[in-house]
């Protein structure tokens, strides 16, 4: 009872502390959440619109298709366009649309169902293939070679651009001008004065939209843009995603671009929204961009159409979705799981694999679900949260070893088709396996949700729970010299504390610093809870005889390689960067800040806190950034940490991604750290990651949609601990913030 008030009273006094602070608050406002409906089928795409009804048709080379049964991660195919049986004998040879509704071109006629039908302007081209409205029903056709004006069944004006193939023709209603691209000119043909003007002559071009008196003309190697009025061509971009343009469009305040490795839009910063992979597109191959329906873009491509849309939503809304997303598909055996071996990103055939952490992201998930009830006193967290603690404490009880926890369990007779098979033994229990060698990963995230719910959550019996389960745990390791042993009586392969192991790193290797964090905040989390002594004694023996306070304060800045000199592993631990040290480290602070022994530790660790974020800040780690805000400094980057939430996407299938390509990021040489560009790219444009990953990483290959990640580490921790801190608000009205 004395602990429990004590440890009760400290977290009033936390909760007092971070309720007085003057840290800036994100009022959590609508924002545009874009996500991707992918249409896959085969043939030769040509290009796809909308009506003022919300109808998508696609034109192809086999004639007018209709998108069907596509929803948010389940892709929908094509049907023939049926809906006007009375088509059937037309030789439709081109779509398009006119004050919103849709207008065919054929070998005889412009012509649609709009407008009880009444537009039939009948044409003299009849290979004619290309097409634009202009006012009142007037329309510049094209056979690519030929150029007629056509109104009301009568051919107004006739000719043809010199020596030059038409690409595409746009409407310029404030001239009265139809504008004609050519793969090396651009013509412009004046409806008022019934004349064709060359104002352009270059090369490769290969698509144009309007915005205002500019014309966006894309070519084989960037854009440029053309002033209609001055007639003055602005400079070559060529720091793009990608140069080789295949489409272009004009929307609201952002152009698009289409190429053959996806699409970007260009923002009014000019920063690129890029979307690459299937995540985005069915292929990275596009041939045309246009507007959609409910504020999407229809970007089609050689295999199929991807509707990208934009959905206005808080961060709270799309921690619900993601809640439902872990719920309905990620959770075996209590743990939070990967769904692996999928077909092509189809999750209806993908199963729950276990994994080397099932331990760590289940207790990172657990601690979103502890500062969710926390914040809300959802009765669904607290379920979730019972559930996993069940399977938490079950690691402990299903091997034969006092005090040690499996990495995972499995039901009995599939060690082969686990992961690393040689790691499973069998447990006492004739129907389960369990895994071992648990590393020093899993008991760093043990601790940190042991210790959230002991002090966190009111229900008296997971409380007593979580410190009988902190207490076994770390009474098995100090009764062990500070060594986690395993099985066969000996230490795992990095559940090693010991101060023999710790210090025979130098001080420049991270492994020194970092179990020194680990096992001081271990120690002190162990002792704040059940107040025993030992607990105490041993991390002040660790911190002054043994120097784990010097290890713990050092700062980031010296940490890199190894010496020529130095030991093998030394420089095995060494070689660049290790991002799940990170994780380890931040997962640790939560007990190392808030259950220090005495205030002036609390301020040394705070310093030694802000030093690691310090040098994660190029990251935007949205993790690093909400755990840093624990230790009530003012600066821990808020915006960047929303910046994650917000851009991170919805879909966590592990598609193929690339980036490495891009003339529009500035790669930096190697480095210890692996930080390949300047500026981090956002996080729905590069591979999905963990918070062990690399933020850095532009590329994944391999393995295209064949998994799906759980949103509960990866997004619900770093939402819900904001909650809990109070650095995020609940949602506020407001109008959404733009993408």
């Amino acid at each position: 009872m004395k602990a429990f008030f004590l440890f009760f009273a400290f977290g009033l006094y936390l909760n007092v502390s971070f309720a007085q602070s003057k840290q800036p608050i994100y009022q959590d406002k609508p924002f545009w959440q874009d996500y991707s409906i992918k249409f896959y089928g085969e043939g030769k795409f040509k290009n796809s619109f909308s009506d003022r009804n919300g109808n998508i048709k696609v034109y192809t080379e086999s004639g007018v298709m209709t998108p069907y049964d596509g929803q948010f991660l389940y892709p929908g195919t094509f049907v023939e366009d049926k809906t006007y049986h009375t088509l059937e004998n037309k030789k439709i040879a081109a779509l398009g649309v006119d004050k919103n509704q849709f207008v065919l071109l054929d070998n005889q006629a412009v012509l649609s169902n709009a407008w009880a039908g009444s537009l039939f302007s009948k044409h003299n081209l009849p290979q004619a293939s290309i097409f634009e409205a202009g006012d009142d029903f007037g329309y510049l056709i094209s056979d690519k070679q030929n150029l007629h004006f056509v109104k009301n069944s009568q051919t107004l004006w006739k000719g043809a651009l010199a020596n030059d193939v038409v690409i595409a023709i746009k409407f310029q209603a404030s001239s009265n001008k139809f504008w004609i691209l050519g793969q090396k000119t651009i013509a412009a043909y004046s409806v008022k004065t019934n004349s064709l003007s060359s104002v352009l002559k270059g090369k490769g071009f290969t698509a144009f939209d309007l915005k205002g008196n500019s014309l966006i003309v894309g070519t084989n190697n960037g854009y440029f843009e053309f002033n209609t009025a001055t007639k003055k061509q602005g400079v070559l971009q060529q720091k793009l995603p990608v140069t080789e343009i295949t489409a272009v469009k004009v929307s609201g305040e952002k152009i698009w671009f289409g190429s053959k490795n996806g699409a970007f839009a260009k923002r009014s910063d000019g920063k690129f929204d890029y979307y690459n992979g299937e995540r985005w597109l069915p292929s990275n191959s596009v041939v045309h961009i246009s507007e959609g329906p409910d504020n999407s873009m229809l970007i089609l491509t050689e295999a199929g159409l991807g509707q990208i849309c934009f959905k206005k939503m808080t961060l709270e809304e799309k921690a619900n979705f993601f809640d439902k997303q872990v719920r309905s598909r990620h959770i075996r055996n209590g743990f939070n799981a990967s769904l692996s071996h999928m077909e092509k990103g189809n999750i209806a055939t993908g199963y729950l694999s276990d994994s080397d952490n099932d331990g760590l992201w289940t207790t990172m998930y657990m601690g979103g679900e502890i500062f969710k009830y926390a914040t809300t006193k959802s009765p669904e967290a607290l379920l979730n949260l019972r559930e996993s603690l069940d399977a938490m404490e079950r690691l402990y009880t299903i091997n034969p070893v006092p005090g040690f926890p499996s990495r995972s369990f499995e039901r009995r007779g599939f060690i082969e088709k686990l992961h690393d098979p040689e790691r499973w033994q069998h447990a006492p229990d004739p129907e389960w396996d369990w895994k071992s060698t648990t590393s020093s990963d899993e008991v760093i995230g043990h601790i940190f949700a042991f210790g959230a719910i002991a002090e966190l959550i009111p229900d008296q019996e997971m409380k007593k729970r979580s410190i009988a389960l902190i207490d076994t745990l770390m009474s098995h390791i100090v009764k062990n010299d500070m060594y986690l042993i395993d099985f066969d009586g000996k230490p795992t392969l990095w559940g090693k504390w010991n101060p023999d192991y710790v210090n025979s790193f130098p001080t420049n290797i991270g492994d020194r610093k970092l179990n020194s964090s680990n096992i001081i905040a271990m120690l002190q989390t162990a002792y704040h809870f059940t107040q025993k002594e030992k607990y105490k004694e041993k991390a002040m023996e660790l911190m002054y005889k043994f120097g784990y306070l010097e290890n713990l304060l050092r700062p980031m800045e010296e940490i890199g390689k190894a010496n020529d000199n130095d030991n093998d592993k030394s420089k095995l631990l060494s070689d660049s960067w290790n991002h799940s040290d990170d994780e380890m480290y931040f997962l640790g602070y939560w007990g190392l800040y808030r259950y220090a022994f005495d205030e002036t530790l609390r301020e040394k660790y705070k310093r030694a806190i802000i030093d690691h974020w310090e040098a994660e800040r190029p990251e935007k780690e949205g993790a690093w950034n909400i755990f840093t805000a624990l230790t009530n400094t003012s600066d821990f980057d808020l915006e960047e940490a929303v910046w994650y939430l917000q851009e991170h996407p919805i879909d966590l299938i592990n598609w193929d991604i690339s980036n490495s390509h891009r003339k529009d990021i500035e790669l930096l040489e190697p480095n210890f750290r692996k930080q390949t560009t300047k500026e981090v790219l956002p996080p729905d444009e590069r591979p999905i990651q963990r918070h062990n990953g690399n933020m850095f990483n532009l590329d994944r290959q391999g393995g295209n949609g064949v998994s799906e990640n759980s949103a509960g580490d990866i997004w619900l921790l770093p939402y819900w601990m904001g909650r809990y801190l109070g650095v995020i608000s609940a949602p506020v009205d407001a109008a959404p913030v733009k993408k």
